[in-house]
This record gives structure tokens, sequence and C-alpha cells, in this order.
């Protein structure tokens, strides 16, 4: 089953997340009390698969949901292979459409430093909300393409 492990914000950018019980995506903007709510259209949302941080952690790493700086982590989705343009219900009301496939990782990446890679770039997308909804861990995705 597709679901939702984790959900996370941070006040600033660049660092890991915090894990809350609930977000809520806000179209236009994103995660709502996040700190890259309303700064790119592409990227509102990001979202890596439990399944690519248990890459890391084979190679000695501790790591959990939101050490990425991912805004939700998730399982039984292989994210990265999905196209641009699929859309992602989670739960009863958020739907994502997915805008970005990686991304390019910044000199100060805490998890780049700490391993030497990381995997962020290759397995980590974004999406852009296109219904509003609150977002919890245990909630089931759809993928429609």
């Amino acid at each position: 089953m597709m679901k939702v492990v984790a959900v996370s914000v941070s006040s600033e950018k660049g660092v890991k997340k915090n894990n809350v019980p609930e977000i809520t995506v806000v179209v236009d903007s994103g995660v709502e009390n996040d700190a890259h709510a309303g700064l790119s259209p592409q990227r509102q949302v990001s979202l890596l698969a439990q399944e690519s941080i248990d890459i890391m952690v084979r190679q000695g790493l501790t790591l959990a949901p939101g050490d990425f700086a991912e805004n939700i982590t998730t399982s039984g989705l292989e994210l990265h292979v999905l196209p641009l343009g699929a859309r992602l219900k989670i739960g009863p009301e958020a739907v994502l459409e997915v805008s970005q496939i990686g991304k390019i990782c910044h000199h100060g990446c805490s998890i780049r430093q700490t391993a030497g890679s990381c995997i962020m770039p290759t397995h980590g997308i974004f999406g852009r909300v296109i219904a509003l909804g609150r977002i919890r861990p245990g909630d089931v995705i759809a993928v429609e393409t």
C-alpha cells in the first residue's frame, strides 16, 4: 500500500525538518508554516520515499524522516520514476502534481558532508499543490497519471 510515513516542516531553509502530526498544503504556496512556503512554484512540496532513505541507512547512517529536508516521507511508492505531471492524491483532500524530479544539492548539505553523497538529487521529487488539504502519517496515496 502506498502511504505517508511522516510529514515534516522547518522554520529555516537548509536544515533537517521536524516531524509533526500533520501538515496543510496550500494551493500556490506549499506547506503551511514551512520555510519554503511561497518561494518556488516548481518546488512547493518535497517528497522522498522511505525506501530511498533506507539506501543511505544501509551505508551505515542513522537517519529519520525529515533528515533530507523532505516535507513528506512515503512508503510503497517509487517516487523518482513518476512522470512530470502525475498527480498524487494524498489522504481525503490534498492533491499534488509532480513538478520536478531531483534537485541540485547545496554545498551546506549536512547529509552530503556526513556521508559523502545524498539521495535527494536523484530520488527526491517536488510537487505543486493542486488541491488544499491536510496530510498525516498513515494517509493513503493514490497516483493519477
